[in-house]
């Protein structure tokens, strides 16, 4: 049973790729046939493989520019990254305009859907660009979980309130509540505010927030330099353990099979 997960949160800086990026990084060292998707027209997470979505092999752009009801095949367009089992779909600059291309347009919210329904993977992550639009309302109806990390810090805390209100509006078409976990990210036990924050976090949202937490991190910024997951990056002394154990919770409450 293939798995969909969605990264996303409205506000950048949050750590929605480096989180992508690391959890389906740890998934493939585990044995599970996992795919990346960017819908982020910035297209960090291609980058992070140095893919790129202009290479005339196709991209999630392509998805959205033929017939709504019969995308182009998606497995044509997936790039193989330097760890077994671990794909990406690229992005490319020019999702940036789909909101104005496809504003007139029906059907549009179900393309990621539909493609990956032709897919064969254990896990797919996609990463979502911060803001809602075509892309993150495509990656919403496509997932059947939702991974919003989350800053810890006041502003943050504002860009969470309107993800989260965003998602109600989903919920309603989806008619049905969509798992989320939020993630604090970027938690730096030194300071007020992020203890603060953190505290703020639990109490407002209770069990939609993960257990663990991912701490600030500079070796983090060199994994993606060199192009490593920072959860296989072992200088990362603090981020890496921390999402071996972010993992083993989100696992920990999937569905099997038999209860899906």
């Amino acid at each position: 049973m293939m798995r969909t997960w969605a990264i996303a949160n409205q506000k950048g800086g949050v750590g929605k790729t480096t989180t992508t990026v690391a959890l389906g990084g740890l998934l493939a060292s585990q044995g599970k046939r996992t795919l990346l998707v960017d819908t982020d027209p910035h297209a960090s997470l291609s980058g992070y493989f140095s893919v790129s979505g202009e290479d005339g092999l196709g991209s999630v752009y392509e998805l959205f520019t033929g017939d709504p009801r019969h995308p182009e095949s998606i497995k044509s367009m997936l790039r193989a990254t330097p760890y077994p089992r671990l794909w990406v779909l690229p992005a490319a600059p020019a999702l940036a305009t789909l909101d104005r291309q496809m504003s007139s347009r029906s059907g549009m919210g179900l393309v990621l859907r539909r493609a990956l329904t032709n897919l064969d993977f254990d896990h797919v992550l996609i990463d979502c660009p911060p803001m809602l639009g075509v892309l993150m309302i495509n990656a919403l109806a496509a997932c059947d979980r939702l991974l919003i990390p989350t800053q810890t810090e006041f502003l943050a805390l504002r860009g969470l309130e309107r993800m989260l209100q965003s998602l109600a509006m989903i919920e309603q078409s989806r008619r049905s509540r969509l798992p989320r976990l939020i993630i604090p990210t970027l938690y730096d036990m030194r300071t007020h505010a992020s203890r603060e924050s953190l505290q703020t976090l639990r109490e407002r949202y209770g069990e939609d927030v993960a257990d663990n937490f991912v701490p600030t991190d500079t070796q983090v910024r060199e994994a993606s330099v060199n192009g490593v997951p920072a959860s296989l990056w072992s200088a990362a002394r603090r981020a890496c353990p921390a999402y071996h154990l972010l993992l083993d919770e989100i696992l920990a409450t999937e569905p099997t099979e038999e209860t899906a």
